[in-house]
């Protein structure tokens, strides 16, 4: 049985690999072969990764690929995708194509503003703290001038801090809600770093505030965090074309076809079932992206999903209408990005992708990763609607598949023409490959 370690994170890399390879994998030695293929052969590179997490023992590779022919706002962009999950960038790519023709992709910014709250517990009269509060206020500003002054040259800064009262909810419990303005920076540190002081400015007042009573003056923080649901900080994409230009099928008219997107549109804001599925595949082209360009895919997907339930029942992002003849399809989605800071400063292969899109400022990323999960979630209804979904998908994952069969090259060769016409299944493609191995 395997004893619990003290001091795993002292080890060397090579120690780390010989303990858990040795307790945890049956053939020590190809697992060790296993996790050194993966190292980086460049050992600058390689030491950088080390250092991004700890206790590193070596990389999980996940593909990029590259979506051309995104036309955004007149400006024609190529987008670095990395995403591990087949037909995601020959999706993206067919519907960029599409739209390309039909004067592409249009985005507004709606807002920039960032999140962060500071959450404690008041068991004084709440019309003091109402009152404490009118003079704390100027005094948390000043207190954090150390640390915003930085951000504000850049145009950034705290724009400002309410008081909430959340009693109803918890007893005794209050927020100091504040909102930020970050720049191009995602703004994680800088936010956390002024919540921090606000917390400390907040106690040490009230200590001293002479119309609390003793057990007023007992604040007690909870915690002091930003918040990843930002539902002011969003952006809109949209897609517009004459209804006879959506033609997808011969089985289907243009007209036929659009109202059918739009009824899929309208099951996914009615049914929650519905919803998540037509979600995460919008999440598909947005996760993508936001991982290529070194952001916070998991902020990204918790505040992206808190969102498609504001209303009270989680509904699509997208929307469809056809107004006056004209096809319309668009997304409102929360995205708090940074193209400065973290890994956009550090990881070569974020640089360069950032460079491949031109050095975009956070909003205009902001609106090519909105287009990014507009563009997967034409494509994903638009087949659902007409040849369905698993057509594509399993051309996409045969090469999967031959993989997980062990087929050679020579066979994969044969096999992929032969499924060009030939539905794909798994058993389909082992019974292929048993007869030519015959």
């Amino acid at each position: 049985m395997t004893k619990p370690i003290s001091g795993f994170s002292k080890l060397t890399k090579e120690e780390k690999i010989d303990w858990i390879t040795t307790n945890y994998t049956h053939n020590k030695e190809q697992s060790k072969k296993i996790l050194q293929t993966y190292w980086n052969q460049n050992g600058r590179i390689q030491q950088l990764h080390d250092e991004f997490i700890e206790n590193t023992i070596t990389n999980l590779y996940v593909p990029q690929g590259i979506a051309p022919n995104f036309l955004i706002n007149d400006r024609l962009y190529a987008i670095p995708m990395a995403i591990e999950e087949s037909s995601v960038i020959a999706a993206a790519s067919k519907a960029a194509k599409f739209w390309l023709k039909r004067g592409g992709f249009k985005t507004e910014i709606l807002g920039t503003e960032k999140v962060g709250q500071v959450h404690f517990l008041f068991k004084g009269d709440s019309a003091k703290l109402n009152s404490f509060f009118t003079y704390l206020k100027p005094i948390l500003l000043a207190e954090s001038a150390s640390l915003t002054t930085s951000m504000q040259k850049r145009g950034g800064g705290i724009t400002d801090i309410v008081l909430r009262d959340k009693t109803h909810d918890i007893a005794h419990y209050y927020q100091l809600h504040a909102t930020f303005q970050t720049k191009d920076a995602m703004g994680a540190n800088f936010i956390n770093s002024c919540l921090e002081q606000f917390a400390a400015t907040l106690k040490k007042e009230a200590a001293n505030y002479t119309a609390f009573s003793a057990q007023g003056k007992n604040v007690e923080i909870v915690m002091s965090i930003l918040s990843n649901y930002v539902p002011n900080c969003t952006v809109r994409a949209m897609v517009s074309c004459p209804v006879e230009q959506i033609q997808l099928t011969d089985q289907l008219t243009p007209q036929q076809t659009a109202e059918k997107i739009i009824q899929a549109i309208e099951i996914a804001r009615v049914e929650p079932y519905r919803a998540v599925t037509h979600n995460k595949g919008i999440m598909n082209g947005i996760d993508a992206v936001v991982l290529a360009t070194g952001n916070d895919f998991r902020a990204v997907e918790a505040g992206v999903h808190a969102y498609a339930c504001k209303d009270g029942q989680y509904r699509s992002l997208t929307h469809a209408t056809i107004d006056d003849g004209i096809f319309k399809f668009w997304i409102e989605v929360p995205l708090a990005l940074g193209t400065v800071g973290g890994l956009t400063n550090l990881h070569p292969l974020v640089k360069l992708n950032l460079e491949i899109l031109q050095h975009p400022s956070s909003e205009e990323l902001m609106q090519i990763i909105a287009v990014a999960g507009l563009a997967q979630n034409f494509a994903a209804v638009s087949s659902l609607v007409t040849t369905g979904i698993q057509k594509g998908h399993m051309k996409m994952h045969l090469l999967n598949i031959l993989n997980q069969l062990g087929a050679d090259e020579n066979e994969k060769t044969i096999l992929v023409q032969y499924f060009k016409t030939n539905p794909v299944t798994h058993h389909g493609v082992e019974l292929q490959l048993k007869e030519i191995r015959k």
